[in-house]
């Protein structure tokens, strides 16, 4: 195509300088020609080589080295593909071992020109390395034509180190979001659905595990405990205005009774319901302890109702009683203090002058008061007893009968209300115990007090869920009476 002629093949007894073209992929290297040394513009037989095409390609590289510029693609008739080295021919030699022989075209010249058939690893070796020319850079790096891998990727570690978050950033990254919660334990992390970390794995709390509330001029906390895998305890605090426009504080605490199912919703179920019966009547002019019984009423019907939901929740747990919890309040108002509650929760008086009696508010529905109320026993003998805490009143359906308590007393100096339940005042039975307990500021530092005395329980052990409201109570009106 390009002027050059085709050597003739040599016949019977001639011999010729040409290359011969092969009959078998691999001659056997005793047929091979004698090798001549070489020279410059010849290739190894001796014969003039063909001037190169209008668009030569460069040689392949040995070992499989890649080209350094991209190369435009050249249709070529079907030929087994060259090994430049010994190295490759191994290689090659197995490859056409492993498939069927096929019959070789031969290649054109413009073609031959980039490697003659036949005589590939003579080539490669007789020709001298050239260097390459600058190119641009590669769209598309091209692969090795032998093993189809590409050899000029970077070399890449072995192991890739995993950076822990800058905590400043993580930060701030989860103030933006409002609605996104950040890590107790790392401080960094945002917080998945499922409660735990995303950063670093750390179970979160749960809300209910520890609570704190201000409402005007009272606060309560709620702790879990530090044996109880969860906090079985709630309450509700608020304020609202007598019709004449005095201000009265309200205080709700429930104990779940553990024993019973779902005992968390029962005490959440009551509490909200007497806050929001208490807030609703009082401005209406209700009187206190008329309010405060209704208020009962509607925390046993909110307790009640659970015990349908859902309504298979029986007949997959016969043997579990339906939901049920203790109940106390209190309500403040100008020189007037109500108490109310149903079961074990208790209300205690501390006055602001220590060098006054503090008081227990309440009777406590439980085996040991009964034992007490009817002479059979002494208060230290009934309460040292194993059945001392066995409740005999409760809000909830399986309840033997609802009987609300309410008292109302009119103290003549100023002090403190506590409304607790049972996991603080394990820790502080009687009221002298209470009043010690009770920080002397506890009128002017409501919410700190409320913390002061959950912590007192949790170092007393914090066998049980800890909840505890701190109401003050104001200088009353002259002419008031005393609890």
């Amino acid at each position: 195509m390009n002027g050059a002629s085709v050597p003739r093949p040599a016949g019977p007894g001639e011999h010729t300088d040409a290359a011969a073209w092969p009959h078998a992929p691999h001659p056997d290297a005793s047929e091979a020609p004698p090798s001549r040394p070489h020279v410059p513009g010849t290739n190894a037989g001796g014969s003039p080589q063909p001037p190169p095409p209008p668009a030569p390609q460069p040689a392949r590289q040995p070992q499989g080295q890649a080209y350094p510029a991209a190369q435009a693609p050249v249709e070529r008739q079907p030929q087994p593909p060259a090994q430049p080295a010994p190295q490759a021919q191994a290689q090659e030699q197995a490859h056409r071992a492993a498939r069927p022989p096929r019959r070789t075209t031969p290649q054109p010249p413009a073609q031959a020109a980039a490697q003659p058939q036949g005589q590939g690893q003579a080539y490669a070796a007789a020709q001298p390395p050239r260097q390459a020319e600058p190119q641009p850079p590669l769209a598309d790096p091209p692969a090795s034509p032998a093993s189809g891998v590409r050899l000029d990727r970077p070399a890449e570690p072995d192991e890739y180190p995993l950076q822990a978050p800058d905590p400043r950033v993580a930060a701030d990254a989860a103030a933006q979001d409002e609605d996104t919660a950040v890590c107790v334990a790392c401080r960094a992390g945002r917080v998945d659905s499922d409660g735990y970390c995303e950063n670093c794995g750390h179970a979160q709390p749960r809300e209910r595990d520890h609570m704190e509330r201000e409402s005007g001029p009272i606060a309560a906390v709620s702790d879990r405990g530090l044996r109880h895998h969860r906090n079985e305890d709630a309450f509700a605090v608020g304020h609202t205005a007598l019709p004449d426009g005095s201000p009265a504080a309200v205080a709700i605490v429930c104990d779940g009774v553990s024993s019973a199912t779902r005992p968390d919703d029962a005490s959440l179920a009551a509490s909200r319901a007497a806050i929001e019966s208490l807030l609703a009547a009082l401005p209406r002019g209700t009187h206190p302890q008329q309010a405060m019984h209704e208020a009962i009423v509607a925390a046993a019907k909110a307790v009640e109702s659970l015990a349908g939901e859902p309504a298979t929740a029986r007949e997959h747990a016969p043997h579990q009683n339906a939901p049920a919890c203790t109940f106390v309040g209190a309500v403040v108002t100008s020189g007037l203090l109500v108490v109310g509650w149903v079961g074990d929760s208790r209300v205690y008086w501390v006055p602001v002058d220590r060098s006054t009696p503090p008081a227990r508010l309440t009777e406590d529905d439980s085996w040991a008061a009964q034992m007490v109320a009817a002479g059979l026993m002494t208060e230290a003998e009934a309460y040292a007893d194993e059945r001392a805490h066995a409740i005999t009143g409760w809000l909830g359906a399986d309840a033997y009968e609802l009987e609300p308590h309410t008292a109302s007393f009119k103290p003549d100096r100023p002090g403190v209300v506590v409304v607790c339940t049972d996991g603080l005042w394990n820790y502080a039975e009687t009221a002298e115990e209470m009043a010690e307990a009770v920080p002397l500021d506890a009128a002017v530092r409501p919410l700190h007090s409320a913390r002061v005395l959950v912590g007192h329980a949790l170092d007393g052990g914090g066998h049980d869920n800890v909840t505890v409201a701190v109401l003050p109570f104001p200088a009353p009106p002259q002419g008031a009476g005393s609890p």
